[in-house]
């Protein structure tokens, strides 16, 4: 399908939602994403909601550019998390990440569907083979085969639409990981799969095994991504980012690729969020959590920050809202996870979907590329 054409995407679950293709620089009720998009087409959208979707090579389903974390306090403790989740689900976010390392979420997210009897509309994220609290990791053929029907049973489901390798394992070779998640694939337990903070190189060597040998490759990878960069692994478990000069090889690759990217943290813990103001670097540690202050604080991103905080003020927008517009003008396939406990907050990062943003403001947001001229107009 040409990037121009329009046509129905047809009938989504249970036959309620008439999805349709359109052109990706989303010329419509003041919604602009100008991008490059994936060798699928384009997004497509559902009419009178704000949120966007993709497609994911394998998957039936429209998935959500915009997908809900389950890493959240009352869902890790299992906890009935149903408003929040309505509220996610009402306007038009129909893809939730969890994994079996985030404690009890897992079994929120399943009574929820189960409850509400959407099973078939929502699009399930769950990953296998997180690393330990000494930082060690081990994902091998039992590792995935044991945890998935832990997941399975914690999500009263009985398939996972999109399943992921929450960390790498190099002590296990590529073609044992590839093999068991085709086997899996073919029972119908899992639709898709792919990896999480994995280097690019890694992906190559696993989906190359995979084609030579005629087998599914993986389709869709998760790594931080985001305005401000990663200056160190929050949590000392091989987190792979993309972000920064060093990373540009990485950006290029999935680029060219069109690789579907889940990008995690895309609001750096809250740095970018509206929890801190630029002016308050010094009181980082006492504002933000420690994973954040580890990660993130640094000069550079709090330049970023207040650039972010110029050009909302400009644009009459938030901060957040600016950092996921900036995402989404990049040439990659991204699909940004948020989380949140606040229902108001969900419509508020739905709508940097409608912010546009120039070449020019999206250069100056990450490098400020000595272009304060036109802010100054």
């Amino acid at each position: 399908m040409s990037k121009n054409s329009s046509d129905s995407y047809g009938e989504a679950q249970k036959g309620v939602l008439r999805m349709a293709r359109v052109n990706c620089n989303y010329n419509r009720e003041n919604t602009s994403l100008r991008k490059k998009r994936d060798s699928m087409g384009n997004d497509i959208y559902e009419s009178g909601k704000l949120c966007r979707y993709g497609k994911i090579p394998g998957l039936e389903k429209p998935v959500s550019r915009m997908i809900f974390g389950t890493a959240i306090g009352p869902m890790i403790e299992g906890k009935n998390a149903d408003e929040l989740l309505d509220a996610a689900f009402a306007k038009g976010i129909n893809t939730f990440d969890t994994a079996r390392g985030y404690g009890r979420a897992e079994e929120s997210l399943g009574g929820w569907m189960k409850r509400r009897d959407n099973r078939e509309q929502v699009v399930v994220i769950s990953k296998c083979g997180n690393c330990d609290s000494d930082g060690s990791v081990c994902v091998n053929r039992k590792v995935i085969e044991t945890e998935l029907l832990e997941s399975l049973q914690a999500l009263q489901t009985d398939y996972i639409d999109i399943y992921l390798l929450h960390r790498d394992d190099p002590k296990t070779p590529v073609s044992e990981m590839i093999d068991t998640l085709n086997k899996l694939e073919k029972t119908g337990k899992i639709k898709v799969f792919g990896v999480s903070n994995w280097t690019h190189e890694r992906i190559e060597e696993a989906n190359r095994y995979a084609k030579e040998h005629q087998l599914q490759g993986f389709s869709i990878s998760s790594s931080h991504f985001g305005l401000a960069e990663q200056v160190a692994d929050p949590w000392g478990g091989s987190c792979v980012t993309i972000t920064g000069k060093q990373n540009q090889a990485a950006r290029n690759w999935y680029q060219e690729n069109q690789m579907p990217i889940i990008a995690y943290s895309s609001l750096a813990r809250g740095l970018m969020a509206g929890r801190i103001k630029s002016s308050q670097e010094v009181q980082a540690a006492e504002i933000l959590d420690s994973f954040c202050v580890k990660g993130y604080v640094c000069h550079d991103n709090f330049e970023r920050l207040a650039r972010c905080e110029e050009l909302a003020e400009k644009k009459g927008c938030t901060v957040s809202q600016i950092a996921l517009a900036w995402m989404f003008r990049q040439d990659l396939n991204i699909y940004v996870l948020v989380s949140t406990t606040k229902a108001f907050r969900l419509e508020e990062n739905l709508r940097a979907f409608t912010v546009e943003l120039s070449e020019e403001e999206s250069r100056y947001l990450n490098a400020g590329c000595k272009a304060t001229a036109f802010m100054s107009k």
